[in-house]
């Protein structure tokens, strides 16, 4: 925790093959390109942009509000980069619309640069990543995904991390432009720590 006794998450956590930055502000433009170069791929499975999404400036913007929220302990977002590469972007974990209280729980977003796919690069950095959410530091109880049912990457690599079926949801998320169908997991942690408060209370 730091003086304001908000949990803080590690601002860089290692793979064997990637580094996972917390997002930062001087990743702008890498980040910019690493959607840019994307944008025809990720398409089917976004939400709608803003405008001027695409562009540095925007991208600036969302990692400053992206870095606040890492500091207040309200969001958790990294940006995935080769080992021994610290410019390009290839991919993005975010970790958001974290609930403490009897919840203790948040959505997992993430997404990977086209080349690098089939490589379970994500795998990787999701198990990372989820173990520092899950770590005593953090102590989330739980985490969500969902995901469209055609999106049978995202399918393979929740199932690898041993997310569970929560059944699906009709019209779930505005995505490609349209509301649409999306299959519901989530994985508990199962060493959580009670807060001290909960045991003070009974």
């Amino acid at each position: 925790m730091d003086d304001t006794g908000s949990p803080v998450a590690a601002p860089l956590l290692l793979t064997a093959r990637l580094r996972l930055v917390a997002a930062d502000e001087h990743l702008a433009g890498a980040l910019a390109d690493f959607h840019e170069r994307n944008r025809a791929h990720l398409a089917p499975w976004d939400p709608p942009t803003e405008a001027g999404f695409f562009t540095e400036a925007v991208q600036a913007q969302r990692l400053r509000d992206a870095a606040a929220a890492f500091a207040a302990g309200s969001g958790f977002r990294y940006l995935m980069q080769p080992i021994g590469d610290t410019h390009r972007v290839i991919g993005t974990i975010n970790f958001s619309n974290i609930v403490r209280g009897a919840f203790h729980s948040c959505n997992l977003g993430y997404a990977l640069d086209q080349p690098y796919e089939g490589q379970a690069l994500m795998t990787e950095a999701l198990g990372c990543a989820i173990g520092e959410m899950f770590s005593p530091q953090i102590n989330l109880h739980r985490i969500q995904a969902a995901y469209r049912p055609e999106n049978w990457r995202s399918a393979e690599v929740l199932k690898r991390l041993n997310f569970q079926d929560e059944g699906v949801c009709p019209d779930y998320l505005f995505i490609d432009g349209a509301w649409r169908v999306h299959r519901l997991v989530a994985l508990l942690n199962r060493h959580f720590v009670e807060p001290t408060a909960w045991r003070q209370a009974v």
